[in-house]
C-alpha cells in the first residue's frame, strides 16, 4: 500500500479523536510557537497537520496566515469539519507528500511538524526533506519538530518509525540551523498508551 493510500484509510475508517497521536490541545507545540515572539501575521505551516488541533488553537490565538499540509483529503476534511467553515477559509489547505511538494522559496518563518519526520526511514527521504524546507523558509525562521524519542516506539500505525535523540535530530537537520531547544514529552494516547516524543526547536542561520 502506498503512502497516500495508507493515510487515507487511517483516516476514513478511525475517528481523528482515536488515532494514537491525537492531542486535545498541541500545548509543547503551541508553547515553542509563542516562545519564538513572531507577529501574529507571520506566515505559518504545519507539516502533516490534517487532523491536528493545532490550527484551530492558533486561529484562536490570533495567528492569520497559516498552511496545512497533509497527504490524505480525509485528514483535512476533518480538520476543515473541526473548524468550521469560516474559519477554515482563513487557512490554506495543501494536499501534498511533503517530498513532492511545491512550496514557495523564501516564504515561511515557521515550520512545524509533529510526527512526521518519524516515518522517514529511508536516508534519501530525509535528505529530501530537509532540502525542501530549506528552500521553503526565511533566513531566520523557525522549526519545530517533534519525533519519537529515543525509547518511543518503533512503530506507528502499522509503519516504521525512525526514533531520536535531540542531537540525532540536530544531525538530520545539520549546522546551518541553530538547536534552541529540547523537551521531551510523555503523550498519553487515547488508548492509555505512554509515547515518549522529543521536541527541538531550531532557527535556521
Amino acid at each position: 500500500m502506498q503512502a497516500k493510500e495508507h493515510w487515507e484509510h487511517v483516516y476514513k475508517t478511525k475517528s481523528t479523536g482515536s488515532v494514537s497521536w491525537y492531542q486535545a490541545h498541541a500545548v509543547h507545540s503551541l508553547q515553542l510557537i509563542k516562545q519564538t515572539g513572531l507577529e501574529l501575521s507571520a506566515p505559518i505551516i504545519d507539516v502533516g497537520g490534517g487532523a491536528s488541533t493545532l490550527v484551530l488553537d492558533l486561529l484562536v490565538d490570533g495567528y492569520s496566515n497559516l498552511t496545512v499540509l497533509d497527504l490524505s483529503s480525509a485528514a483535512i476534511a476533518a480538520a476543515k469539519n473541526h473548524i468550521g467553515s469560516e474559519r477554515s477559509k482563513q487557512v490554506e489547505w495543501l494536499e501534498a507528500n511533503i517530498l513532492e511538494a511545491e512550496l514557495a522559496d523564501n516564504t515561511y518563518e515557521l515550520w512545524h511538524d509533529r510526527a512526521v519526520f518519524h516515518f522517514l526511514t529511508a536516508k534519501e527521504d530525509r535528505q529530501k526533506y530537509v532540502q525542501l524546507m530549506r528552500r521553503a523558509i526565511k533566513p531566520g525562521a523557525y522549526i519545530i519538530v517533534a519525533t519519537f524519542a529515543e525509547d518511543g516506539p518503533i512503530q506507528c500505525s502499522g509503519l516504521q518509525a525512525r526514533r531520536y535523540s535531540s542531537n540525532e535530530l540536530h544531525a538530520e537537520f545539520g549546522d546551518s540551523f541553530n538547536l534552541i531547544q529540547h523537551e521531551k514529552e510523555s503523550h498519553v494516547t487515547p488508548s492509555g498508551v505512554t509515547q515518549q516524543f522529543m521536541y527541538c526547536y531550531f532557527q535556521k542561520r
